[in-house]
Order: structure tokens, then C-alpha cells, then sequence
């Protein structure tokens, strides 16, 4: 599960944002989506923390510009994604071949692969958006696969603008309700909580399945 489930810490939202304010977002989005490495970083939670920090008043000590948040977002998700893409078309299938390591595992690929199966190319790129670890694997994975170029990219802003904005614009309205403001972390949790249930409840199909296999077998 994502480093964003301690509420506290140097990768929490509230401090990211904090620390590093709009251009932070749009960095964190594009190592999320455009680096294997960045699967771990907090981006459902951090957009719609920082959709919050846009209200007036908050109890996060900080605010944002709306318009330079969405614009920025948007940049982040949209050139990171386009990135893993490049780096996927240039590495290839060995890209994904690689053995476990502590921040590598082929279960990731995997998950990933079978979303990709799943959807078909274009709605994978879409739907992997609003789901953790597959939104960091799923573009260079469709480098991978030689997605065509111009198909990708349509998928990809189109993916990108509803992942941030929907995401920003939810924390900016709850914001605006007084009984939220005083219970955020609670809201950040439930956000992480949906945000990890495709990935969880694929996980149970998955083993339910493994396991009536090996009962039949």
C-alpha cells in the first residue's frame, strides 16, 4: 500500500505540499507517472490535498492558486505519463523482465499487464490513472508494446485531465464544508482507502482463483 496511508511524515501531502507548493505537485505527478521508481508516491491523496489547500481559510496553514494547481497537475500527469511511454518504446519488453529488487517486483508488471488485457490500450491508459502502482507501470508498458504513438497520447490527456481535475475539484468543494475542515485527515484516508479498492479487490479474485485451482488440482 502507498507511503500516502501515514498521515504524517516526510511524504505525507500536507508536507509536500508545504515544502515544495504547486511546482511540488507537478513534479511528484511526473515521477509518479513517467519514473518506475515513483510508484510509491502519494498522488490520489496529494491532489485532493491540494485541491484543499485552495480553500479559503483551511486548516492546512497554506493556500494555492485553483487555476496554477489544475494547470500544473495536469503538466505533471500528462509529461510524466508521456515519458514512461518514451521509455518504454526505447527499452522494450526486457524493461519489464527485470528480477525482484527491494523497489522492483514482477507482480507490479503483472497487475499491469492484465489491466492492459483487460481494457484493451486505450481504456487501460485511462482506467490505470485512478489506480496505485498501475498508473506508474501501465505507460511504459505501452512503450513496450508499441501502442501506437498518437493513440497514447489522446489516452493520456485524456486519462490525465480526469484523474487531476476530478481529484483537485473534490478536495476544493468538500473543502468548502465547515465539518470537513475540521476532520481532513479522515477525508485523506477514505480517498486512499477508494483509490487502493480496484487494486485490492483484484488481488482477492486473484487468490481466490489461485486457490481453487490448486483445490481442483
Amino acid at each position: 500500500m502507498q507511503a500516502d496511508l501515514a498521515l504524517l511524515g516526510p511524504v505525507a501531502p500536507a508536507n509536500l505540499i508545504e515544502t515544495l507548493g504547486v511546482l511540488g505537485v507537478l513534479l511528484i505527478l511526473f515521477a509518479e507517472t513517467g519514473l518506475l521508481v515513483g510508484f510509491f508516491l502519494p498522488g490520489d491523496s496529494l491532489l485532493f490535498v491540494a485541491g484543499y489547500a485552495t480553500v479559503a481559510h483551511n486548516s492546512l496553514g497554506l493556500h494555492l492558486s485553483l487555476g496554477w494547481l489544475l494547470l500544473a497537475a495536469a503538466v505533471g500527469a500528462i509529461a510524466g505519463a508521456q515519458t514512461g511511454y518514451v521509455i518504454g518504446l526505447r527499452g522494450g519488453p526486457t524493461l519489464f523482465r527485470k528480477p525482484d529488487a527491494r523497489l522492483f517486483r514482477q507482480e507490479y508488471v503483472e497487475r499491469t499487464d492484465k489491466a492492459f488485457l483487460r481494457f484493451g490500450p486505450g481504456r487501460a491508459v485511462v482506467v490505470a490513472r485512478f489506480v496505485p502502482i498501475v498508473r506508474t507501470f501501465m505507460n511504459p508498458l505501452a512503450g513496450a508494446v508499441r501502442m501506437p504513438a498518437r493513440s497514447f497520447t489522446m489516452w493520456n490527456v485524456i486519462g490525465g485531465l480526469l484523474w487531476t481535475v476530478s481529484l483537485i475539484m473534490l478536495g476544493h468543494w468538500i473543502g468548502n464544508v465547515a465539518l470537513v475542515r475540521k476532520h481532513i485527515e479522515l477525508l485523506v484516508l477514505l480517498v486512499v482507502v477508494v483509490s487502493v479498492l480496484p487494486l485490492t479487490a483484484h488481488v482477492v479474485r486473484e487468490t481466490r482463483s489461485s486457490r481453487s485451482g490448486r483445490a481442483a488440482s
